[in-house]
């Protein structure tokens, strides 16, 4: 093997590019088994994803909620933390933005602003009292943040059938004003004549019309470049980044832990908040009594460890988890293989970045065996 190869075992992005494909390798293997065609069912899996203008914003918005608890998990991995709690944060957030968002009205553009700032404001309290109690009680931020998780859930269905808050013979709060969306195309503006005919006009923006396609991905894309920044070119964050490296080193070095800590969970909380203020400004409009958790913050944990915690890394993450989910209730439609397989493939490519830092070590032996 050349020593050009062999660098490329030392890639970050070498990686999570074996990763991915070790995932549908494994995929593959799974589908033959259980009799299957693969290579059919790829085939309608890429050609959901990327067969028509409609499909390809659908992922786009299905990615935007992901790709915020996403960061979040991933800001605090890269400051030492393992934010679990990302679902119960996410809850708040949309819970704050059904109630902002139907009993404050405010002119169009600053209401959604308004939403996304006490959103992350909210989410921030609730993510910074697991710092809070990890600097004061010394208890871990996975065992109080998967509490928090079930505190939120129970909350929001508190909240939701409070009388003047759910709508009579129904499970779900109050829709939000029009003046709150996010939505490039209103629904009313789609269902009516000037909204129809402009869909019939226009062939490939007529098909993205048809989706919920927002704001909301300018609003996570800003998310991702502001912790990047923060994480790599601000003071803040290279104390945020030393507590994660070497909690007690920083602290020899003067880098207040504590405070560090405190704030590394309530820019996680907020920002994994502003992911379900997004859902309800652009998706479902409200929230609702919740049977289950939801999955997005667990989601996130995923997004976020295909990543390897790179902020910027997780905006194609999320893309690519929104996408085989998308794609993959179509392989269930059109084949009839179970959608369990794509949760097996993220699966894979989870366990295979969790392995990849082998690769650097192979790197060395390679190089070492080479010379000799």
């Amino acid at each position: 093997m050349t020593s050009r190869w062999i660098n490329l075992l030392r890639k970050p992005l070498t990686a999570i590019i074996i990763s991915v494909l070790t995932g549908f390798i494994i995929g593959a293997v799974v589908l033959t088994a259980s009799g299957y065609d693969a290579l059919e069912a790829y085939r309608i899996m890429f050609s959901g994803i990327a067969g028509s203008p409609k499909y390809m914003a659908q992922v786009v918005v299905n990615a935007v909620p992901i790709i915020l608890t996403g960061l979040s998990v991933a800001f605090a991995f890269r400051t030492g933390l393992f934010n679990i709690g990302a679902e119960g944060q996410f809850v708040m957030g949309a819970l704050t933005g059904t109630m902002i968002g139907y009993y404050l009205p405010l002119p169009p553009i600053i209401h959604p602003i308004v939403i996304f700032a006490l959103a992350f404001l909210v989410g921030g309290l609730y993510g910074a009292l697991a710092g809070y109690l990890k600097n004061k009680f010394g208890i871990h931020e996975v065992i109080s943040t998967i509490m928090l998780n079930w505190i939120a859930f129970y909350f929001n269905n508190y909240i939701v059938n409070l009388p003047g808050v759910k709508v009579e013979s129904t499970l779900h709060a109050n829709p939000i004003l029009d003046s709150a969306k996010i939505n490039f195309f209103s629904t009313a503006w789609r269902r009516s004549d000037a909204g129809r005919e402009f869909i019939r006009e226009h062939e490939i923006l007529g098909e993205i019309v048809k989706t919920d396609l927002g704001a909301g991905i300018f609003v996570a894309i800003i998310f991702a470049f502001l912790l990047w920044f923060v994480l790599r070119h601000t003071t803040t964050g290279f104390e945020l980044r030393a507590v994660g490296l070497n909690r007690f080193a920083a602290e020899f070095s003067g880098v207040p832990v504590k405070k560090s800590i405190f704030l590394s969970m309530f820019i996680a909380g907020g920002v994994a908040a502003v992911g379900g203020a997004i859902l309800v400004l652009s998706t479902t409009n409200t929230v609702s009594v919740l049977s289950a958790q939801e999955g997005y913050g667990w989601d996130g944990i995923s997004v976020s460890l295909i990543a390897n915690g790179n902020p910027l890394a997780v905006l194609f993450s999320g893309l690519l988890f929104a996408a085989l989910r998308y794609g993959g209730m179509l392989i269930q439609s059109k084949t009839g293989a179970p959608t369990e397989i794509i949760n097996i493939m993220i699966g894979s490519i989870v366990l295979a970045v969790a392995v990849a830092p082998a690769l650097p070590r192979l790197a060395d032996y390679l190089s070492q065996r080479r010379a000799r």
